[in-house]
């Protein structure tokens, strides 16, 4: 709202650009959360597996309807003050409750320092969520982490506010520049900058959801550790398929074909298979689900 004003007072660009952005983040939350909360539902008999996917679904509608259009939006705005940039003159504005005026530009750096306080907290939660994904399953760098998670909330919350952050800073630069050159060109480009980060950031969005929406298995590395549980046990001869497939954010459903000692009884193969289910799940805390056929 106040970046709003803002921009009804000033007429910045990269203020109206921030505005958009605004609103899509809020848009981002409340989709975000009636995903988490659909994602709660208990499993039913027309969807077995639960309703995790809901998560991949809403953060794929952020992607498109919120920051594929607000980036559209203020890049197209951000381009049109670019042709239609010239000299600026600074307005005035009266502060409530104390009669003074200021000049509007103090009006706009106010309100994007305020937001760049804010959007280094949330950064810096998001990125301590993300880090601790990275040190339980042993990713070694974001982009690793990017590539092979399937906690979608956090990836976004990470990403949306590494984009806010960096679209704030990139306003309040655009904005000191034209009010100390006079010239209205930096403003409108750091307009156009931030509707290109919004759209690059909903390009990303959408791929990462993509792939986990079409049934993305465990990363390649984690399936390998799960099948060296599967053959270090005494009665596994050999692990026939192996399959695995996220079907909500951190949940993965492992399926099995396993050979194994064909001297065992019944009851024996059982207890075996009861044995290596509950080793899957240990052995990664992302395991939910374990359907394990054994063949003698």
């Amino acid at each position: 709202m106040l970046k709003f004003v803002g921009f009804l007072l000033t007429g910045s660009p990269s203020m109206l650009s921030e505005t958009y952005h605004s609103i899509s983040d809020t848009g981002n939350q409340v989709f975000l959360l009636i995903g988490i909360r659909y994602s709660g539902k208990e499993a039913s008999r027309g969807h077995p597996f639960g309703y995790g996917k809901a998560q991949f679904f809403y953060a794929f509608l952020v992607s498109v309807l919120l920051f594929g259009i607000a980036g559209w939006e203020s890049l197209n705005h951000g381009i049109h003050a670019i042709q239609t940039a010239g000299h600026t003159e600074a307005g005035t504005f009266v502060v409530p409750f104390v009669g003074a005026e200021l000049e509007t530009f103090w009006l706009n750096v106010a309100v994007l320092s305020a937001a760049i306080v804010f959007e280094a907290w949330a950064f810096a939660k998001a990125n301590s969520e993300l880090r601790s994904q990275m040190q339980e399953f042993d990713w070694t760098s974001i982009p690793e982490a990017f590539e092979k998670t399937s906690d979608v909330t956090t990836l976004t919350a990470f990403t949306e506010d590494a984009i806010a952050l960096s679209g704030a800073a990139i306003a309040l630069v655009g904005v000191v520049l034209t009010r100390y050159t006079g010239n209205g060109i930096y403003d409108a480009i750091s307009a156009a900058i931030i509707g290109v980060l919004l759209m690059v950031f909903a390009v990303a969005l959408a791929w990462q959801n993509k792939r986990l929406l079409l049934g993305e298995s465990l990363p390649a590395d984690a399936e390998r550790d799960l099948q060296g549980i599967i053959n270090s046990h005494p009665n596994v001869v050999h692990v026939d398929t192996f399959r695995s497939v996220f079907f909500g954010p951190q949940k993965a459903l492992v399926a099995v074909d396993v050979s194994v000692d064909p001297a065992l009884d019944t009851e024996a193969v059982s207890e075996i298979i009861a044995e290596l289910e509950q080793e899957l799940r240990e052995g990664d805390t992302r395991v939910t689900m374990v359907y394990i056929e054994p063949d003698l």
